[in-house]
């Protein structure tokens, strides 16, 4: 089985999955970070500091260390926006799947969906790109292999969340914590004063799913452990870049102590 076909099969049998996040335009990075044995490496196209040429090169690199490695570790991409555009160019540039930002309605679904896949299933191209490498040139085969998921973060998506995990060839929910705490009245990111109503928030999506499976964006290792007790699938920890300012910053504290 394929890497592309593996993870597929991994995340739609509820399989804990433990991902890493990249912003940062630098493809040596990855490089070192598809070693580590993380399950996946997404790179972020909507806030990240990079464009297609970088989704490409950042996608050769986790190839490159995960052999290197012998880790499970495959590339995502979380798109710019819900477009037929980016989304063929990010499964094209090799990504196994798509986190697909701004899910507001089960029609925002769909057209994320139809987007990602092949016909009949979809309306997906084919085209000889990079993809092809590694997946069948069966169709079916093909759309088995990719992953389509939608984030939930707005008002209107919460509210639709039921109707969006329906809709067929979404293959999970994907949480994005600071823009779902503004969506529950925050006055920020951060704003630990909706705690009861995010929390609250959370479980809602976690029921609302089925059997999709859920995942959620988390800044650090212990609070991805922590959410993964409390049901979640698969977690994210964010970021290299983040991390990068972390540990500089902590080392000099140290330095000039």
């Amino acid at each position: 089985m394929s890497a592309a076909h593996n993870f597929a099969a991994r995340l739609r049998s509820k399989e804990r999955l433990i991902g890493y996040w990249s912003m940062m335009d630098a493809h040596i990075v990855v490089e070192r970070l598809a070693r580590v044995g993380y399950d996946y490496i997404c790179i972020d196209g909507q806030h990240g500091l990079l464009d297609y040429k970088g989704w490409l090169n950042a996608l050769l690199a986790i190839d490159a260390g995960a052999a290197l490695g012998n880790t499970p570790t495959v590339g995502m991409v979380r798109v710019p926006a819900n477009d037929p555009a980016w989304i063929g160019q990010a499964l094209d540039a090799g990504a196994v799947g798509v986190i697909v930002p701004l899910i507001n309605t089960e029609a925002d679904a769909a057209r994320a969906s139809d987007a990602a896949h092949y016909p009949p299933m979809g309306t997906r191209s084919y085209g000889p790109m990079r993809a092809q490498l590694r997946i069948s040139t069966d169709l079916a085969e093909a759309n088995e292999s990719v992953v389509c998921i939608a984030m939930i973060e707005t008002p209107q998506g919460l509210e639709n969340v039921a109707e969006i995990a329906a809709v067929p060839g979404i293959d999970a929910l994907y949480i994005g914590p600071s823009d779902l705490r503004i969506a529950v009245g925050g006055s920020s990111s951060t704003d630990a004063a909706v705690d009861s109503v995010f929390l609250e928030a959370l479980r809602r999506v976690r029921e609302a799913a089925g059997d999709l499976p859920v995942g959620i964006h988390t800044p650090s290792g212990e609070v991805a452990h922590a959410r993964l007790a409390e049901g979640f699938d698969f977690v994210t920890i964010a970021s290299d870049l983040v991390h990068l300012e972390q540990i500089a910053t902590s080392h000099l504290a140290v330095a000039g102590s």
